[in-house]
């Protein structure tokens, strides 16, 4: 029986052009097993956010996680610029920059420790529509539904155990905001000198736990849209019988 159905609907694909994609979609799932359930569609984009923000978050995280990712590394506000680009104003200011955004980094990976149970919460909150919408959406459909959802929210937990974090003595007994402080207290000593007011120096004067969040979230992101492409383009990264019912039914998207 199950034979004669997929072999009538492969027959109306070729004499009925409109409607082919959901005809192959159909001739697909009656040839490899049952439909996909709407639930079983959310469960999957769940189990696949839950996994990729698991993998996301344990990634950055680690020792280096942001520091030595060229993709999320966080360098100094744009405000510092000035400072960087005249580094010879400042005895060993090229080092000192290093330091500080050093510390910077180790601030967000220890942040980041606290990212995952967050999004968790949030993905709980998917409906039935989102979840098709996001599963025939391009590969980062889930990660922009959940950045869209959730970033404010993300925010408000996330910036206390930023400003939380780089209080904290990291390196050397000295916390990111003593290593901010210093650098930025020297430039504009510098700044607001003769000499300074001279060479037109502005000094710096910026909210680095509000920039260092923002800028944490945004490598966060970038990491969990990777994980969801790999799981939606790689079926090895599917870990779980779920995952390659629905990701390996034809349907998703990318």
């Amino acid at each position: 029986m199950k034979t004669r159905i997929t072999s009538l609907l492969f027959l109306l694909l070729l004499i009925i052009p409109a409607g082919c994609d959901e005809l192959k979609q159909i001739a697909h799932q009656a040839d490899s097993g049952r439909p996909l359930t709407q639930q079983e569609v959310v469960q999957g984009l769940r189990q696949a956010l839950v996994i990729g923000s698991d993998s996301a978050a344990t990634r950055l995280s680690a020792d280096g996680g942001y520091y030595r990712d060229d993709m999320v590394r966080i360098m100094l506000p744009p405000e510092a610029e000035v400072i960087t680009s005249n580094l010879s104003y400042l005895p060993g200011g090229e080092q000192l920059i290093e330091d500080v955004i050093l510390r910077i980094n180790r601030a967000a990976e220890a942040a980041a420790r606290e990212a995952a149970p967050v999004f968790r919460e949030a993905i709980t909150g998917m409906s039935i529509q989102d979840g098709f919408e996001i599963l025939r959406g391009e590969r980062d459909a889930a990660t922009q539904y959940l950045k869209n959802h959730t970033y404010e929210e993300l925010y408000e937990l996330y910036h206390p155990r930023i400003r939380e974090s780089m209080d904290k003595a990291i390196v050397g007994n000295i916390s990111t905001n003593q290593a901010w402080s210093t650098l930025t207290g020297q430039w504009n000593r510098l700044a607001s000198s003769t000499a300074g007011r001279i060479a037109s120096l502005e000094p710096v004067d910026t909210d680095l736990d509000s920039f260092l969040t923002r800028e944490a979230l945004n490598g966060l992101f970038l990491k969990l849209a990777e994980e969801e492409a790999k799981i939606r383009t790689r079926p090895e990264a599917r870990v779980t019988e779920l995952l390659e019912r629905v990701f390996g039914s034809g349907t998703a998207g990318g």
